[in-house]
């Protein structure tokens, strides 16, 4: 039992810490790091914007596609509706530069986007969500590697928006996804991401596959087959997509469980990518960065509790106290995280145990409604901490 329970310690550690310092490590060790492109002839894009219900922000969003510093020959702006009914299609009426598609039965945001690529003439395909704002040079820097043929979908970096006035939740949320641009970065460094974010994500035409319509995530498993078929998916850093964190727990808790529930479906979809026989870096990273987060340690964690008062009770070596009060502690932190989930707190860090316990709820019941099939692909609008009224 002593045995299992260090074992399982070391399990939660490299899935949370310890994978990012390895392929940190593997990849200053292997590489003389650069990893620029330069720029080339820009190819043709289709820039798609899938939305449902955005009237609140649809009209920033716009403004700011307008603004990207892209050729206009070159660039193809298409607005994609899925079923909206609040009007947010009024927004685009008269504008003759940007291509608005509207659907008038909702099927899911995967559906509207296989819509919009049957529409599309690009040789580059870019998603973007309705919700977040890109740099003037988003496009230039996505499509840079491009270049080398062996890329096959790149994705930009993702940037929370946290105000001062934000509670532990959007702190949490912003923290998690610095770390997250730290693995990204290096995965793409040592060999590929797994996984990309649909705030901007951008595909090769011909690589673009037509899954199912019941796919959950889909920014995920199209990134993950380009991977599956033997092309690199890379991370370019000065394509930023930034938004603004969610509003309230109860919005983080409703995204965060329908990624899990997406994460264990396309586990049981992604044959290749967990077999390492097929290709055993993809392998080595898929199960380092996403599997053992999305459907193991969380499982793990309860059980690591009881084990450890079972160890307190059976045993007399201190060593198991020790381990016993430090959960107690970083449990209390997330108590205390949940009380001032809505208030502004100064000290950092204290965020992190509360916005770490809520993400691994989120997975156990994303496990759950998974299981029972009552994840619904139809998305819903998350309110952001800026439209907070």
């Amino acid at each position: 039992m002593e045995l299992t329970f260090l074992l399982l310690i070391l399990l939660i550690f490299y899935t949370y810490i310890g994978y990012g310092g390895l392929v940190f490590l593997l990849v200053k060790l292997r590489s003389k790091g650069n990893f620029s492109y330069h720029n080339q002839h820009l190819p043709s894009v289709s820039l798609i914007i899938p939305y449902y219900n955005e009237k609140a922000g649809l009209k920033s969003k716009i403004e700011n596609t307008l603004q990207l510093d892209y050729p206009d020959d070159k660039l193809e702006v298409i607005f994609i509706s899925d079923g909206s009914d609040d009007g947010s299609e009024n927004f685009l009426k008269g504008n003759r530069s940007i291509k608005s598609i509207l659907i008038p039965k909702r099927g899911g945001k995967f559906v509207a986007m296989k819509k919009a690529v049957m529409l599309s003439s690009g040789s580059i395909l870019v998603f973007s969500d309705a919700n977040t704002l890109l740099n003037q040079l988003a496009i230039k820097e996505l499509v840079l590697p491009f270049q080398d043929r062996k890329v096959g979908a790149v994705t930009g970096e993702k940037r929370i928006i946290t105000l001062k006035s934000d509670g532990a939740t959007s702190k949490g949320e912003g923290v998690y996804w610095k770390y997250e641009s730290f693995l990204k970065r290096f995965d793409s460094y040592f060999n590929t991401l797994v996984g990309g974010d649909g705030g901007l994500m951008s595909y090769r035409r011909e690589l673009f596959e037509h899954l199912p319509d019941d796919t959950i995530l889909d920014d995920f498993m199209l990134s993950m087959r380009v991977a599956e078929n033997g092309y690199l998916v890379k991370y370019a850093p000065k394509a930023e997509a930034q938004e603004y964190s969610s509003s309230s727990i109860n919005e983080e808790i409703k995204r965060k469980i329908r990624i899990a529930a997406g994460g264990w479906q396309s586990i049981f979809r992604l044959s290749k990518a967990i077999n390492p026989f097929h290709d055993f870096r993809l392998f080595f990273q898929y199960i380092s960065h996403r599997v053992l987060r999305w459907a193991v340690c969380p499982l793990l964690l309860p059980i690591i509790f009881l084990l450890n008062h079972l160890l307190v009770v059976n045993t007399e070596n201190i060593l198991w106290t020790v381990f016993l009060v430090v959960q107690y502690l970083f449990y209390t932190l997330a108590l205390l995280g949940f009380w001032a989930k809505n208030k502004a707190i100064p000290i950092v860090g204290f965020f992190i145990p509360y916005y770490f316990s809520v993400m691994n709820y989120c997975a156990i019941h994303g496990f759950f409604r998974w299981i029972v099939g009552g994840q619904a692909v139809t998305w819903q609008r998350a309110e952001r901490a800026n439209e907070k009224g």
